[in-house]
């Protein structure tokens, strides 16, 4: 009996951590490979946050932060996927060895790829001042993975203007060609035009080279998208830390805007998960399905840094406006590209 009691508290423990895992860690069963049908979410283990997705070819990348306390924040992982479902880790693909200017704090990354090369574009050193070293930096590289080598050999922006920090870049190409870099935590947004080597800036008519766009309840991780020849701005609000963080978002005719806030449309499900922010979409034009990519943090853990990444569907109503995204445990459904 006392055998059987302890055969069987063995399986229910490993049962409950198989459960835990995420889901490309059940792929595989006895040397044999299984197909989900969902990505399940978190879609890969480990604590990540502030995710980048983005199409390159005929795969799903995923750049996240590395969710850690600040002096361990010196390196990034990617992650790649032919189907939203099997995801491959690609380890160290930038690290403070390789960007001399960077000691801590590595954040947000926002890639794109031109010209062959693929530019990345990130925050360090969580600068609080503009007498510290750190900021908006350019990492460069022949392939999606790495290895990125600094660009610049010091920060893109390392300095304070319109009073954002220099932190949570985005790139967003328009349809004329044209390069914007967006970024800006403590309540400020800025928007700024990138050369085309992406080593500065080209000022505005004005003469002005970082024009705020900071709409109201903004604090911070904007991404842009075009839909129906509108821009589409999104934000985070509230404090990444807690259950309040959520995605609101504007509609502008110009990527300069005016932006006027429309709606919250990403928010915790306390039966789900909490603190749920700091997104980006993948659009699959082959099939039009649109995805957000965002962390959030799971029940029960109350660890400042365990964030995990998810991706949920996003979808638009008739008149264009998104609706309100349901987080799931299930994520989305097999989906390569053709």
């Amino acid at each position: 009996m006392k055998k059987l009691l302890t055969l069987c508290l063995l399986l229910c423990a490993t049962l409950q951590v198989y459960a835990q895992v995420a889901p490309e860690q059940k792929q595989t069963v006895g040397g044999k490979k299984l197909k989900n049908a969902t990505s399940g979410n978190p879609i890969f283990p480990g604590w990540y946050a502030d995710p980048e997705g983005v199409i390159f070819g005929k795969k799903y990348w995923i750049y996240p932060t590395y969710s850690a306390p600040y002096e361990e924040q010196v390196f990034m992982d990617a992650f790649s996927s032919p189907d939203l479902v099997n995801w491959t880790k690609h380890s160290r693909i930038i690290d403070t060895a390789s960007i001399k200017w960077a000691k801590i704090a590595m954040w947000a990354p926002s890639i794109v790829e031109k010209d062959k090369k693929y530019y990345l574009f990130f925050g360090a050193n969580d600068i609080q001042s503009n007498n510290e070293p750190g900021g908006i930096g350019v990492a460069v590289a022949d392939n999606p993975a790495g290895p990125f080598k600094d660009h610049l050999g010091k920060p893109l922006i390392d300095q304070f203007h319109n009073g954002a920090q220099p932190i949570d870049q985005f790139v967003f190409k328009d349809e004329d060609g044209q390069y914007y870099l967006l970024y800006g935590g403590w309540r400020h947004c800025n928007i700024a035009k990138l050369n085309a080597d992406f080593t500065g800036f080209i000022p505005f008519e004005d003469g002005s080279t970082f024009r705020e766009i900071t709409p109201e309840g903004y604090v911070e991780g904007p991404f842009m998208f075009k839909r129906g020849g509108k821009y589409y701005f999104m934000w985070s609000e509230g404090g990444w830390g807690g259950p309040d963080y959520r995605v609101a978002y504007a509609i502008g005719d110009s990527p300069l805007g005016p932006f006027k806030r429309i709606d919250t449309i990403l928010k915790q499900d306390p039966e789900v998960a909490t603190g749920a922010g700091h997104h980006s979409v993948i659009h699959n034009k082959g099939q039009d399905k649109w995805y957000i990519v965002y962390h959030r943090r799971p029940l029960g853990e109350t660890g400042r840094d365990h964030r995990v990444t998810c991706i949920d569907y996003m979808e638009f109503d008739t008149n264009g406006y998104i609706k309100p995204v349901r987080i799931t445990k299930e994520g989305v459904s097999r989906q390569k590209i053709r």
